[in-house]
């Protein structure tokens, strides 16, 4: 993953991008400020998981497929067993992904992780046990679509791959028979 912002494109998707940002700075903004407005644990709670599950729903089922072509899924097979589902784009499709689209989602999805495993050291430094709750909630949400998006994404490279090198091979090939034909 690149660090530095890609520059010199826009957006392709800013209204994506927007609701991307808008749950996880939510969820953020309302647990971090919600000190100096509620002393009641349970609105906390109940908005702040609210929020962080719309967030992850967004990320999971519209930002990930518009963004960066990747999706993922569990299903529970005949056997009882999980198994994990990934879907990509078409090797062309992904290749002319937004850059800055894809800096945007995996900058924010790792970020937000941090800043909750961050509040959650501050949660345990003041001795508030029941605001860990919430936080290992969010943090839940926030690992899963991170694991979930990694093993897409390195099941699209592992495809980009074998794509490419059956190119590869077909070309050699035919560049071969093509030389052995005029012979």
């Amino acid at each position: 993953m690149d660090l530095s912002q890609p520059q010199g494109e826009n957006y392709a998707n800013p209204k994506t991008c927007f609701f991307h940002v808008l749950f996880k700075a939510a969820a953020l903004a309302f647990y971090i400020l919600s000190a100096l407005f509620f002393d009641n644990f349970v609105i906390i709670f109940v908005v702040t998981v609210l929020l962080a599950a719309f967030d992850f729903w967004v990320v999971k089922n519209v930002s990930g497929r518009i963004l960066v072509g990747l999706r993922w899924w569990n299903e529970i097979n005949d056997l009882g067993e999980s198994v994990w589902k990934f879907e990509c784009l078409d090797q062309e499709s992904l290749a002319r992904m937004n850059k800055k689209d894809s800096w945007l989602f995996w900058w924010t999805l790792y970020l937000t992780a941090g800043l909750w495993i961050v509040l959650g050291i501050f949660s345990l430094i003041r001795f508030q046990a029941d605001y860990l709750l919430v936080i290992g909630v969010c943090l839940t949400l926030s690992i899963a679509n991170i694991v979930g998006f990694t093993k897409c994404r390195k099941d699209a490279k592992k495809q980009i791959q074998q794509f490419a090198s059956q190119t590869i091979a077909s070309r050699m090939s035919s560049t071969i028979q093509s030389a052995f034909s005029v012979v």
